[in-house]
């Protein structure tokens, strides 16, 4: 069983899957925190963890790394 942190933090890959809302940071926005919501559309991140959060695309060709699970 994973934390709660973990979850909304976006680190952990089996917890993003397609088709969920999340709210992620895409690279030019990294200093600023500004976090951009959207539905995943393919998950990047092979690793099962990553401590920045996991780099998906959004169904509108986006890319970030998810910050938080929109439930």
């Amino acid at each position: 069983m994973l934390d709660h942190n973990e979850i909304v933090n976006g680190q952990t890959r089996s917890q993003i899957q397609p088709g969920m809302k999340v709210r992620i940071v895409e690279k030019q926005n990294q200093r600023t925190g500004k976090l951009t919501e959207g539905i995943v559309q393919r998950v990047l991140t092979r690793s099962l963890h990553h401590p920045h959060g996991i780099k998906v695309m959004l169904a509108n060709g986006i890319v970030g790394r998810v910050k938080e699970i929109v439930q």
